[in-house]
């Protein structure tokens, strides 16, 4: 084949590639869009929020510890003979229950020789009263032999002839064997050792047969009307806290768990009973006693309550004081530097916020949020001023034809 042959029929092909290119463009049918649109606002959740009067809760920790807590120690030494059953550890005693006993033999001894002192001393009274009689009359006979009738003696001289010296002696005798007696009685009745109060023993050193000295431990005891619990709250917070202003009031109501010891969903009840008045020296928080009655659960209206334990950790919510005219929102709505991101006519408004309390539920915002502004709670990669949103309700329904003919296809 000749050289113009293979040209000829090169350049037939190229314009023959040419016409059907040509032709394929100029007959190709034209796509036709039905509604679509493309969405460029972001996918948003919004909470609503609704000013009013909220009382917010203050939650805290502190340690369950006694009220009335005595460390028992006799007055006068002795031998212990007799243990009251019930003053073991863990065991309960009745105020006024005997708990002890020591021997209290020579002390009644003493007692009767005081006795016996003191009548011996009232005896002289009478003694030297008789001797008083005896006197006035020798006053009266010197008076009478006086030549002008006066008393002739001196103030001091005459006390001297009265014998008031004396009878100021005996009487101060009797005072002082009085006294004596007293003492005897009083170191006589020491050696019965009492509950001074409704208690729960929690140790027991002593036992029949113990040589006690005063002063000794013999056991620790705490009372079972009351209990504390201490708890450290920030000094900020105090206050929306309610203190008594006397002994008969009560100060903010307190809801105690355990969630570590007591089931789910128990729970006690206390009230705010006084602040300490100094900070805590290592967190800088401020102290304040809950005030706990019963805490034993003894009582027909307590029965199945949970029972505090000293030394144990637990939560306290305190209720606090209302706030009024303030928004109430999750503190996790609150963003950084103190900001909420509001959704305002489709758009994002970033709102700087008066926060006056927070507990750890909620944010209290005083200015910054209004009554029915809706706050973004899904959270944003991008944070601008005027970035467009939308929620879930605003979102473009997709046609069932649509998804037809897309499975079709």
């Amino acid at each position: 084949m000749s050289n113009k042959k293979v040209i000829w029929i090169c350049l037939a092909i190229l314009i023959g590639g040419i016409l059907v290119t040509t032709l394929i463009f100029f007959t190709e049918p034209e796509a036709q869009s039905e509604g679509a649109t493309i969405e460029t606002a972001i996918l948003v959740d919004v909470v609503t929020t609704e000013k009013g009067t909220y009382a917010p809760t203050i939650v805290a920790t502190g340690t369950v510890q006694p009220v009335e807590d005595v460390i028992l120690s006799p007055l006068v030494p002795g031998q212990i003979v007799r243990r009251d059953p019930a003053f073991t550890p863990g065991g309960f005693v009745q105020k006024g229950e005997v708990l002890l006993q020591i021997d209290p033999s020579d002390y009644r001894n003493t007692l009767e020789l005081r006795k016996s002192e003191l009548l011996q001393s009232e005896t002289a009274l009478a003694t030297e009263m008789g001797r008083q009689q005896i006197a006035e009359q020798d006053l009266e006979l010197i008076n009478n032999d006086s030549l002008f009738g006066d008393n002739p003696l001196s103030d001091n001289e005459t006390q001297l002839v009265l014998r008031q010296p004396q009878l100021n002696a005996v009487k101060a005798n009797i005072e002082a064997a009085r006294a004596s007696m007293n003492q005897a009685q009083l170191n006589l009745d020491r050696t019965t050792i009492r509950a001074p109060f409704d208690a729960h023993i929690l140790s027991q050193n002593v036992t029949v047969g113990s040589q006690v000295s005063q002063g000794d431990d013999l056991g620790r005891i705490v009372g079972t009307d009351n209990y504390w619990v201490l708890a450290t709250v920030p000094v900020s917070r105090l206050q929306w806290l309610k203190f008594p202003e006397s002994e008969e009031k009560k100060g903010s109501m307190v809801r105690i768990e355990n969630p570590t010891a007591w089931p789910s969903g128990m729970y006690r009840e206390g009230y705010l009973d006084r602040q300490i008045g100094a900070l805590d020296n290592q967190t800088r928080l401020a102290r304040v006693l809950v005030r706990v009655d019963d805490p034993l659960a003894t009582s027909d209206q307590l029965q199945g309550a949970p029972k505090l334990m000293i030394g144990t950790f637990v939560e306290v919510n305190i209720q606090a004081d209302s706030i009024s005219n303030v928004v109430r929102m999750d503190r996790d709505l609150v963003r950084n530097n103190q900001t909420a991101w509001v959704m305002k006519d489709n758009l994002l408004e970033i709102r700087e916020l008066d926060i006056i309390l927070t507990d750890n539920q909620y944010a209290y915002i005083k200015s910054g949020l209004e009554d029915g502004d809706k706050v973004v709670s899904t959270n944003l990669s991008t944070v601008t001023n005027g970035v467009e949103l939308r929620t879930r309700s605003e979102e473009t329904p997709v046609n069932k034809d649509d998804e037809n003919r897309e499975d079709e296809g």
